[in-house]
């Protein structure tokens, strides 16, 4: 048996299966495709249901791959243990009702013992307590002793999940040696120690279950392995855990080189290694498929990942960012099998960099933050509930992005524990407030499992026709198939032939009409089933319909051209953002309608305005022009020799449609285009703004709207001159200068006039100042005072009385604002402003913070205040006592 690097392992797999008459599958991207059940993709199988469940098929009926995979369930456990990680790669064969366990089972003893060398004698198979065939062939076709055929319980080798198929596995263990045994004389295959590694799982999927216990035989039986690339790597280079192996051992060296240790030394710095090492390694991956940092979902799980190795860094005493250098070497050591890392390695590098400093920023103020926290905590009492509350861990996971489980771990290494369920409680509470906003905004929700298992075949001819006579297939109505629906229901219209585009890849659905006779359906929108059928949404404004009708059906040719002018121009719109600021640009989401185009971009800061112009300017560069634009089908290695832009994250067949418009642009898309890029008129920039961490949005008009907006521009400069009593537009912008510095004069004399008053209210207060030992204390409630006024009398009377302790609320009809401040020598005794005003506040359910000397805090309880405010004397005491 020869040492193999992990990277001669995946390609020696990968032939070998090839060898037998297997389709290599390329890896899925991380992000599931056309899959809801999954956030992540966390097995080598995940991507192939559509072909396990008879939804689509491969050439054959075979087929190997190398999946990336993430799982995050033990994430805090990583590090802490030599096993567990977050990304790994699952190597898999499959057959689709082709072989079946005679053949799964013989080259998976070849590919082991005669690629690879590993001596029969220490491989044992395990197999289902009850499946006699599955041991019989391991002992009379494979020439396994007996002896070493293990059977084991429905626990150990039993696929099963639910209802649906499911069947019996055989995993094969390799023997390690006694070295790596627990020295238990019952230690064999099954024992928890290290001696016994199972590294492939054959699953024999021959059943289907109805989730009661009942078993019938699949009429074509399947095969499912997977084999993790890492654990066998982990035995072919005779090392001990994931870590050590080739590939890991180069990232972790480079971050060795960072924080100036070694591996191996101290344990405390071994967790930070392989915590840094696992983490960036998913992180690179991850972001290579598309994911961007997020306090939701995926997104969120990449923050996690991020900014749990980044703390690591700092424990290690790395300072600075780092991340996305080592990224560099992740890159470098798997570009290999997956060259789409090196090809986007500056959007890659770019993410990890930005979000690295996004958590250096905020860090400090959260980690001071919860140092205050952890400090009041540990100051109760074990009686009072020595617990971070709920409130406060999501505060610091909404404000500063501590994920939960950083502030667990460093909690956790005081002995304090988090309420979580009312962390979860505050999140519920946050994600509700989204929905109901999505709501506002108009988002549509819609059951698409509708026809998911109809046998019918339908065509989309829309890229070429915008009308059609075409045959009604099926009609659904509340969720099922109807005979008929008539005036008034609305319904799904399933048609054997379609100009109907279908919404997908941002653009919009086709609205129309669809007519049988008199009788007249209104589609309101069109899109897809999960099985690709098109559905035409609407309802029926008179007659009948029903399925075998035939009908005319016709779009909103209006409509349409607009989308088509707008879907161009997004195309053109990335193109310019590439040129104006930089290669790191790529599409992250889109929506083209009839109205507007929005685009979606990886950017790292605000799009200036000499920015925008020059981008707006190179698109209607292109647009007067007249460039023809070209849509064709080819194979998806000619469109990446074509230099075609693919969305970031999704998976395409292998023949694809690429768009060519002119020198500008090439992408891969779907959608519907103008034929030239002079019909779109003009494009014009209505805002760009910010949509996530890393992604920035347009938003543009094409044709006649920007007819409209320069119509609605104009009509807002006469309501402008109107109103500042200008002759013409001309005059405008030197009319408003001077009355806004008309109005700044007016206000600089009124915050002098609110200065005089808010300082001789507090220049009373001080006539009688009661003592509380070494320090005076005043304190008021005032009206709707400025704040700024407020602060610059406060001053004052610290310079005045530098013994002072002042605590000053200022009140409108919703909220309550309290300056808290202390001069000189009442800081020295003991007072500190900050913690004196949060404290107050929260006495009135309210928060606030701030230096030793000057303190703001604020609460929308306004019965609660005075009672806060009569408390203040207490906490100073406190205060005091404690400097003693």
């Amino acid at each position: 048996m020869e040492w193999m690097g992990v990277n001669e392992l995946r390609e020696r797999y990968l032939a070998f299966f090839e060898s037998k008459n297997h389709v290599r599958l390329k890896s899925a991207p991380l992000v599931p495709q056309d899959d809801a059940s999954l956030l992540l993709i966390n097995s080598g199988m995940a991507p192939l249901k559509k072909y396990f469940l008879g939804q689509d098929t491969i050439p054959g009926n075979r087929a190997c791959s190398c999946q990336k995979c993430i799982r995050t369930p033990d994430i805090e456990r990583v590090g802490k243990t030599s096993r567990h990680g977050t990304f790994f790669e699952m190597l898999g064969n499959f057959s689709f009702g082709d072989y079946f366990k005679e053949d799964a089972t013989k080259w998976a003893w070849e590919f082991l013992t005669e690629d690879l060398g590993i001596p029969a004698d220490i491989l044992w198979p395990s197999v289902f307590e009850d499946d006699d065939e599955a041991a019989e062939i391991w002992v009379k076709n494979r020439g396994v002793p007996p002896e070493r055929v293990v059977r084991l319980g429905r626990e150990d080798n039993f696929w099963e999940h639910g209802a649906g198929p499911c069947g019996p596995s055989s995993e094969i263990y390799v023997d390690r040696g006694e070295k790596y045994g627990c020295g238990s004389p019952d230690c064999a295959v099954g024992c928890d120690c290290d001696r016994y590694v199972e590294i492939w799982n054959l699953v024999f999927t021959q059943f289907n279950s109805d989730g009661n216990g009942n078993y019938t035989p699949l009429e074509k039986p399947n095969i499912d392995t997977g084999m993790g690339l890492e654990r066998l790597a982990c035995y072919m280079q005779g090392v001990d855990n994931l870590f050590e192996i080739d590939t890991m051992q180069k990232i972790m060296q480079h971050v060795c080189r960072f924080a100036g240790v070694e591996y191996k030394k101290d344990e405390k710095t071994d967790v930070s290694l392989r915590v840094i090492t696992d983490h960036i390694r998913s992180t690179v991956f991850m972001v290579g498929d598309g994911v961007v940092p997020q306090n939701e979902g995926r997104g969120y799980v990449l923050r996690r990942l991020l900014r749990r190795a980044a703390r690591h860094g700092r424990l290690l005493g790395i300072e600075g960012e780092f991340l996305h250098e080592v990224a560099g070497t992740v890159i470098q050591e798997n570009e290999t099998a997956y060259p789409e890392l090196t090809e986007n390695k500056e959007y890659i590098v770019k993410v990890i960099k930005v979000e690295e400093e996004r958590f250096l920023k905020t860090i400090a103020q959260g980690m001071d933050l919860l140092q205050q926290i952890l400090d009041r905590v540990e100051s109760l009492s074990i009686d009072q509930g020595r617990m971070i509350s709920g409130e406060d861990a999501f505060r610091l996971y909404d404000t500063f992005g501590f994920p939960l489980d950083l502030t667990r771990e460093i909690a956790e290494d005081r002995g304090i524990a988090i309420d979580e369920d009312a962390f979860v409680s505050f999140m519920q509470q946050q994600r509700e407030r989204a929905r109901k906003a999505r709501e506002a905004q108009g988002a549509v929700s819609w059951d698409e499992d509708v026809l998911a298992d109809a046998d019918i075949h339908d065509e989309f001819i829309g890229y070429t026709e915008m009308k059609a006579t075409t045959k009604i297939l099926q009609v659904v109505q509340d969720g099922k198939l109807s005979d008929s629906v008539s005036e008034g229901d609305e319904a799904v219209i399933v048609l054997e032939r379609t100009p109907f585009y279908a919404e997908s890849g941002g653009q919009v659905g086709d609205t129309g009409i669809i007519n049988v006779g008199k009788s007249i359906f209104k589609v309101h929108d069109c899109r897809k089933s999960p099985t690709g059928h098109f559905l035409h949404i609407g309802e029926v404004l008179g007659g009948f319909f029903s399925p075998g009708d035939m009908a005319t059906v016709v779009i909103d040719k209006k409509r349409r051209r607009d989308i088509m002018r707008n879907h161009t121009a997004t195309h053109l719109l990335q193109a310019a953002l590439r040129e104006v600021l930089g290669g790191h640009v790529h599409q992250a989401g889109s929506m083209v309608d009839g109205e507007l185009c929005r685009f979606d971009f990886t950017h790292f800061s605000a799009v200036t305005s000499e920015q925008l112009a020059a981008v707006e300017k190179k698109v209607n560069k292109w647009i007067l022009e007249a460039i023809p634009v070209s849509v064709n089908e080819m194979p998806m290695e000619d469109a990446k020799k074509k230099g075609a832009m693919a969305l970031f994250g999704d998976k395409y067949s292998d023949i694809v449609r690429v768009c060519e418009i002119g020198g500008a642009s090439v992408e891969l898309c779907g959608g519907t285009h103008v034929e030239n890029t002079a019909r779109i008129g003009l494009f014009k920039i209505l805002r760009e703004s910010s949509v996530a961490a890393g992604v920035r949005r347009i938003e543009g008009v094409t044709g006649k709207g920007v007819l409209g907006l320069i119509a609605d521009q104009e009509n807002t400069l006469h309501a402008a001159c109107e109103a500042l009593k200008c002759a013409n537009p001309a005059e405008l912008a030197a009319k408003a200068q001077a009355m806004a510095a008309q109005v700044k004069e007016l206000q600089k004399q009124v915050e002098a006039l609110n200065g005089k008053l808010t300082g001789s209210q507090l220049d009373s207060l001080t006539d009688n100042m009661p003592k509380i030992g070494p320090v005076r204390f005043v304190s008021s409630v005032l009206g709707n005072m400025g704040t700024d006024a407020l602060k610059q009398a406060a001053d004052k009377l610290k310079d005045k009385f530098p013994d002072i302790v002042g605590v000053v609320v200022t009140m409108d009809e919703e909220k309550a604002t309290l300056l808290v401040f202390a001069g000189k020598e009442a800081v020295a005794a003991g007072i500190h402003a900050g913690k004196l005003v949060r404290q107050v506040a929260e006495l009135a359910g309210g928060s606030g913070g701030g230096r030793p000397d000057t303190a703001m805090g604020g609460s929308s309880d306004l019965s609660k205040i005075n009672d806060a405010v009569v408390a203040a004397p207490g906490i100073i005491e406190a205060m005091l006592a404690e400097k003693k």
